[in-house]
């Protein structure tokens, strides 16, 4: 895993559901079907409302016209980001387009797990409100090893709670990865 993520920051508001981060009818794509894998990216956030204030200023979108990957690699949240459904595709949506790292005041339990579990994405949590400091389009910096987030465009560093146990998770690529390397379930 890296330790240093470098990237676009995409700001969103709160509560940020599954069926936001990939909506219902966009299920239907194999997880398997190279061709279709992408669709997942292709789709993600595109059920994010500019009503709810969920999408940022100007409501940029996360992928453009028809592209499978964002430009935007750290997504900024804030609190309770991936509510909802439990479904696993929601990271995995993320993933394929590209993102890297989350920021957010807090997470839906079972999206935090799910993110983990599949080594998708980096599920920092923050106690500022970042998404409010922070502009779509920043360039941002993160430490993995200091827990620091840096605006490049502004100059200013932020602290960000430390990962815990899961870095170790993340870092082997999920929960099954990580249970092989540590000798926890049987090598097939």
């Amino acid at each position: 895993m890296e330790t240093i993520i470098q990237g676009k920051a995409y700001v969103l508001g709160k509560n940020i559901d599954t069926d936001q981060i990939i909506p219902a009818e966009h299920l239907v794509y194999s997880l398997s079907d190279p061709d279709e894998v992408v669709l997942y990216g292709k789709y993600a956030l595109s059920g994010v409302p500019p009503a709810q204030g969920g999408l940022p200023e100007g409501n940029i979108p996360f992928i453009n016209g028809d592209e499978v990957h964002s430009a935007f690699t750290i997504i900024i949240a804030g609190p309770n980001f991936g509510c909802g459904s439990s479904r696993e595709h929601a990271p995995f949506a993320l993933k394929i387009a590209g993102v890297k790292a989350i920021i957010a005041e807090s997470y839906a339990r079972i999206f935090y797990r799910n993110c983990v579990d599949g080594g998708f994405a980096v599920p920092y949590e923050s106690a500022e409100h970042l998404n409010q400091v922070i502009n779509t389009g920043d360039e941002l910096r993160i430490d993995v090893a200091a827990n620091t987030i840096e605006n490049l465009s502004s100059n200013v560093t932020y602290k960000l709670n430390p990962l815990g146990s899961v870095f170790n998770i993340i870092e082997a690529g999920g929960i099954f990865a990580y249970a092989r390397q540590e000798n926890l379930m049987a090598q097939s």
